[in-house]
């Protein structure tokens, strides 16, 4: 790769606060009578990442997944267990809602399958910006939010989709931060991540709070299961493809799962052996072993929300690196072969 430059220009490096509380460089122009070749040639030098790099990366990054799934707090990467041990077929009929939070924004969604022959009947959507007040209030002030645009949504059915008497509607519920699963509809709040720093929720049960929520807003609905966003990219591609097998989010923030052997996690609990696979979510955004930063990389940790956590987050992920303009390539959701 070379660089050629024709003007004496000469940048200097600021970080500016994003409205999810991230920092994103910004290049600030001055003109000089000094080469601006130099500067380039030793910013290409500092941002290389030579093959020797990347492997040594990748085996850092595989041994830390190693050392997760051999004991709790082994790394890292947490390498939380999904209670997810089987993939849609492509055969699935009925009814479906979901809600997703991860980031400044959440969606509600229902869906209406009809199996390998009609595949999505109807589908219908909404997405609602998070106040960012919320984002820093508490637990029940953000679930009571949700619960509320929730309730909404259901209302503008009229009487299209009626359920049987006494039963409730199921609800998916996606929640990409770092959560403990206990069940396929219970997890406890690891941590706030993306900005958000919400009181009185870490340690507890999410789907606990969010069905609280939803009995205040007398909403008749409740939580089926609870999965991390790269969980249900995995279940959703995997519905139209029987080879997925990884599921990738670089979006707020960036995480990972995949389908792994029972056999290849040694701290799983011998009462869930009732299946050959399950899939992990890595949590792979607070890698930090062996990652090359620069001198940019060091000065958004430093003033960023959360100095020392999500360094590899920090390294790829959309807003970090966009912001509010995300290219529209980025924005399709794909599957690499």
């Amino acid at each position: 790769m070379s660089i050629a430059a024709t003007s004496t220009i000469v940048g200097s490096f600021s970080p500016t606060r994003s409205p999810t509380g991230r920092l994103r460089p910004r290049m600030a122009l001055r003109s000089s009578g000094i080469s601006v070749t130099p500067i380039l040639a030793d910013l290409q030098k500092n941002c290389a990442t030579p093959l020797p790099v990347l492997r040594h990366v990748a085996d850092a990054m595989a041994a830390d997944m190693r050392a997760g799934l051999a004991v709790e707090g082994g790394s890292d990467l947490k390498m939380i267990l999904s209670y997810v041990n089987s993939l849609p077929t492509g055969n699935e009929k009925g009814l479906f809602y979901a809600l997703d939070l991860g980031g400044t924004n959440f969606r509600v969604l229902r869906v209406q399958l009809g199996g390998k022959e009609e595949r999505v009947i109807d589908t219908e959507f909404e997405q609602v910006s998070i106040p960012e007040e919320l984002m820093f209030g508490t637990s029940e002030e953000l679930f009571d939010f949700i619960a509320s645009r929730l309730a909404r949504f259901v209302e503008k059915e009229g009487g299209r989709f009626c359920l049987p008497h006494g039963r409730k509607r199921e609800i998916g519920f996606t929640f990409s931060f770092p959560v403990k699963q206990t069940s396929i509809d219970s997890g406890i709040l690891i941590k706030w991540t993306k900005g958000f720093a919400v009181s009185g929720t870490a340690g507890k049960d999410v789907v606990a709070c969010l069905n609280e929520a939803m009995e205040r807003q007398e909403l008749n609905m409740r939580v089926s299961a609870l999965v991390n966003d790269t969980v249900g990219t995995l279940a959703g591609a995997r519905y139209w493809d029987d080879d997925a097998m990884v599921a990738v989010i670089l979006g707020t923030g960036t995480n990972a799962c995949y389908v792994e052997r029972m056999d290849a996690i040694p701290k799983l609990p011998d009462q869930t052996l009732n299946s050959r696979r399950t899939i992990i979510n890595t949590e792979w955004g607070a890698f930090s072993n062996g990652l090359p930063l620069t001198e940019f990389d060091r000065d958004m940790d430093a003033a960023s929300i959360n100095p020392g956590e999500q360094i590899f987050e920090k390294t790829i992920s959309a807003d970090d690196l966009f912001g509010d303009a995300i290219p529209e390539k980025f924005s399709k959701p794909f599957i690499l072969r």
